[in-house]
C-alpha cells in the first residue's frame, strides 16, 4: 500500500498500524514525531547479525527472531545449514583474518543486534550504535566495554607469560542459554518501541 503522506510503500500487515501512527502524529506535539516512527517504517526493521563461527545459540536466535519478525544475517567463514526462512540469510565471507568481524562491523546500524563473544568486535559495533549481546547473555554497552577490553588484555598477557597454560571461557551451560534468551528478548522489545 502506498501512503500518500510519506510516499512509502507499506506491506499489507503494516498498513493499518501505519495509519494509526500517522493519526497519532497529527494529534501529538511535533517534538515527539521521531519517537512515533522509530520502528514502524519498513526501512528501519530490526536486524540480528550473528558472528556464527562457534556460536552455540544460533537456534535460539532463529526462534526469537521469528517471533519478532526480525531479519537475521548469519555471518561465517564457511557455509552451514540455516532454516528455510526468507528473513534468515547466510553470509559467507572469505577466509581472511577477521573477515566476518569486518563484515559485521561494516553492516552494524542502530537497528541491529549483534551476537558475538568477540570483545573487540563488540566495541566496533557499539560505536556504530548497535546493541551487542554475548552468547552467554552478557550485554555489552558503553559502560561495560572498557573494562571488558582491559580484562581481555590482562588475560592475554597472563596467558602469554605462562607457557602451556590454556585459557578460554567456561563451558556453555543451560543457565547461559536461558540468560541469553532473556537478554535477547529484552533488547528486541526495547528496539521495537
Amino acid at each position: 500500500m502506498l501512503c500518500m503522506q510519506c510516499k512509502a510503500v507499506w506491506p499489507a500487515g503494516l498498513a493499518a498500524r501505519h495509519r494509526i501512527n500517522r493519526r497519532a502524529q497529527r494529534l501529538r506535539p511535533r517534538a515527539k514525531l521521531s519517537k512515533l516512527t522509530h520502528m514502524t517504517h519498513p526501512n528501519n526493521s530490526i536486524t540480528i547479525l550473528v558472528d556464527a563461527d562457534a556460536c552455540p545459540v544460533k537456534d535460539e536466535v532463529y526462534r526469537v527472531a521469528d517471533r519478532f519478525k526480525a531479519q537475521v544475517r548469519v555471518v561465517s567463514n564457511s557455509p552451514f545449514g540455516i532454516p528455510d526462512n526468507p528473513r534468515i540469510k547466510r553470509v559467507v565471507v572469505d577466509d581472511g583474518f577477521d573477515a566476518a568481524d569486518d563484515w559485521i562491523a561494516d553492516n552494524a546500524t542502530p537497528y541491529c543486534v549483534v551476537i558475538t563473544a568477540d570483545i573487540l568486535l563488540a566495541e566496533r559495533c557499539l560505536k556504530a550504535g548497535s546493541k551487542v549481546l554475548a552468547h552467554n547473555g552478557k550485554v555489552f554497552d558503553a559502560a561495560s566495554i572498557g573494562s571488558a577490553i582491559a580484562t581481555r588484555a590482562i588475560m592475554e598477557d597472563l596467558r602469554a607469560g605462562m607457557a602451556g597454560i590454556g585459557g578460554g571461557p567456561p563451558p556453555f551451560s543451560k543457565a547461559d542459554r536461558s540468560r541469553f534468551l532473556q537478554a535477547l528478548d529484552t533488547i528486541l522489545v526495547k528496539l521495537g518501541r
